[in-house]
């Protein structure tokens, strides 16, 4: 009887070990599910930027006032604000006013290109829908605002012109 039960030596492991064991296992599936969901969404997304990119078209425009704004105080019209998660409606976006031709309109760009739009300026925007892709300056080049420099930055840059 004690030959039959000594086939299978019993393994003596802490539950200390088995928690690691069980948490390093965990990590490893929700490393790979969120890889294979980061793919899918990479994808999709490059779909959507081909998609706008092909509907895109070239505007000129005077761009009265931009602002970050919620959604729902954007002005934008209701149809946009019900097709947007609900989380996103609470959240502050780029707004651009510009007019365009006769109208005025309200229109969304990228942190990037919001940071070159000149305001009180005509440009030429390429813009897809009511999405503002690109933006060019039509009788000027357009730069981004000088950064603020800290006060320490500015100090060292004091003491390194005393030194020279």
């Amino acid at each position: 009887m004690s030959d039959k039960m000594m086939l299978f030596p019993v393994f003596c492991v802490r539950p200390f070990v088995i928690v690691l064991i069980v948490i390093l296992v965990l990590m490893v599936v929700a490393l790979v599910a969120l890889s294979i969901y980061g793919r899918k969404l990479q994808k999709k997304q490059e779909e959507t930027q081909k998609e706008m990119q092909a509907a895109s078209q070239s505007v000129s425009m005077l761009v009265i006032d931009k602002k970050h704004m919620k959604l729902k105080e954007s002005g934008l019209p209701q149809l946009v604000i019900d097709q947007t998660p609900k989380y996103m409606r609470g959240q502050k976006v780029p707004v651009v006013k510009a007019k365009v031709g006769p109208k005025i309109m309200p229109l969304l760009c990228d942190e990037k290109i919001f940071a070159l739009i000149p305001v009180k300026k005509e440009i030429r925007a390429v813009v897809s829908g009511i999405y503002i892709m690109e933006v060019k300056g039509l009788r000027s080049n357009l730069e981004a605002k000088p950064k603020k420099m800290k006060f320490s930055e500015k100090v060292k840059a004091k003491l390194s012109k005393k030194e020279k």
